[in-house]
């Protein structure tokens, strides 16, 4: 999973008799902020309650991720500054979860023996039996499985938008990038009934969701598991079925095993957005071969022009990581001849860190890191030069914005709300009606102004508001004006 993400759910310290609140605190991909939703469920139905922000939880949950090298240094560091607040508030409870917990295991009590759960990626239900155990007992708990046993996906789920919604088609991962720690942390990739799936689709539909993103590790090599070869693509037409589902999304899929049928549903279901990430990660056949990625640049390349041929204006992103093991500058500048060609929308791009477990981490040839910096620098001015570019050549056009946020910043006489474009471009849209638009609601509207990473629209044609505005609405109007203006969408997405 790519683009890596934070999400942070507040809350605050409890009376003797008050329910016990919870915050959980996410690091990493999309598989993780879903996850999160879990996690949040399973506490709300155990009788937790997120409480007003601005205040200390009882219950702090860490789900993290393991796949950068600053995810040790950011965890234990937060981890150390609870110290002090938990001494001050007897009771509180920190649990860690997600791929860290599952690589480091009894190693997190030992470097912050203030702890009192760790679970893993196999165990997420587990978390309320753990730390009501841990709270009776005195006791930390470690309780790590190494295979899966329930899929996630059958845990009770929290969303924080009432628009849009994860849905897991697979957990697990079966290739072996020499990079990459996460098979060895989420296990061997297993994979949902198509029923079960659209069963979650229509139950998210039903309570108001426009839109669905389908996750997945390797999210086109879903139906590998029961020897269906097309399941991904009779998938994205079976959605396409679903009344109500106006926009649909995946993330994140290999070039391995992305086929004509994928792109033929992709161009032919309405509700697939026209929109592509797929990572690269280098476009030098050398070091793809020492990342043991099982495919070349020319095969990445014939993928986006048979997209391209098929949706003209679908917007492609990527993730590229420099400075791989015995990356030369010959080995770099094919990856800028690569993203020089494919001309992406988006790219994330990433300095290469080493992590112990993975066969990369041991190989010789390791890059110095000025080097390595030096490159990024110009990898990531080529990226923005190209996705300028590409976004200047927006400006005139006509967009619908799926809107995500409430009201952000203010000029003299326009308002801003945000969201996102069909082809998932951010949208900045100046309003300067008094009946504005909510997170759910749906504004067509023309671009006035291109930047780097976003759009501006001060041209506004119309604005369809829809099941889910209406309950954004409904639900400012129970809260009062206190919580005008927060973000109910997608999280913030950082590279």
């Amino acid at each position: 999973m790519s683009p890596s993400v934070e999400l942070s759910v507040d809350s605050a310290l409890v009376t003797a008799d008050s329910p016990r609140t919870y915050q959980v605190r996410t690091y990493g991909c999309q598989m993780n902020v879903h996850d999160s939703e879990r996690l949040c469920g399973l506490l709300e139905e155990a009788g937790y309650v997120p409480a007003p922000q601005g205040r200390q939880a009882d219950v702090v949950v860490f789900n993290t991720c393991a796949v950068r090298e600053n995810a040790d240094n950011k965890l234990y560091g937060n981890l150390s500054h609870l110290v002090p607040i938990k001494a001050e508030h007897p009771g509180m409870q920190i649990a860690v979860g997600g791929c860290m917990a599952q690589k480091d295991q009894h190693l997190i009590l030992d470097k912050a023996p203030w702890v009192d759960v760790v679970f893993g990626t196999h165990n997420m239900g587990s978390l309320p039996i753990l730390l009501e155990r841990a709270r009776v007992e005195q006791q930390a708990q470690v309780e790590l499985l190494e295979a899966l046993e329930v899929f996630p996906s059958t845990l009770p789920s929290k969303r924080d938008s009432a628009y849009s919604g994860w849905v897991s088609v697979s957990v697990g991962c079966n290739n072996t990038c020499t990079f990459c720690i996460v098979p060895a942390l989420r296990g061997k990739e297993k994979d949902r009934r198509p029923g079960e799936i659209l069963a979650e689709v229509r139950a998210l539909v039903d309570a108001g969701v426009l839109e669905v993103t389908l996750l997945g590790q390797n999210v086109n090599a879903y139906g590998s598991e029961f020897g269906e070869r097309e399941a991904f693509s009779k998938l994205l037409r079976a959605c396409g079925t679903v009344d109500g589902l106006e926009r649909v999304r995946f993330t994140s899929p290999h070039p391995r095993d992305f086929t004509d049928d994928v792109i033929e549903a992709m161009a032919t279901t309405p509700n697939v957005m026209p929109q592509l990430h797929m990572p690269l990660q280098s476009g030098s056949d050398a070091i793809l071969a020492r990342m043991r990625r099982s495919y070349r640049a020319d095969r990445y390349l014939s993928i986006i022009d048979k997209v391209r041929a098929s949706m003209p204006h679908a917007a492609i992103s990527t993730d590229i990581i420099v400075g791989f093991p015995g990356e030369t500058e010959a080995d770099f500048q094919a990856t800028l001849d690569v993203v020089t060609q494919a001309r992406f929308a988006n790219a994330f791009t990433f300095q290469y860190s080493k992590r112990p477990g993975t066969p990369a981490a041991d190989y010789d040839n390791q890059v110095p890191k000025e080097v390595v910096q030096e490159r990024y620098e110009r990898l990531l001015a080529l990226v923005n030069e190209i996705a300028w570019e590409q976004n200047r050549e927006q400006v005139g056009a006509q967009v619908e914005v799926l809107i995500a946020t409430g009201e952000g910043r203010k000029d003299a006489v326009t308002r801003r709300f945000s969201g996102r474009a069909a082809d998932n471009r951010l949208v900045h849209v100046g309003w300067a009606e008094s009946d504005a638009p909510s997170p759910g609601d749906m504004v067509t509207c023309q671009v006035t102004y291109a930047a780097p990473h976003h759009l501006v629209a001060d041209t506004v044609v119309g604005v369809r508001h829809t099941r889910a505005g209406d309950l954004w609405r409904a639900g400012q109007a129970i809260k009062g004006d206190e919580s005008a203006g927060v973000m109910l969408g997608m999280p913030s997405v950082r590279s």
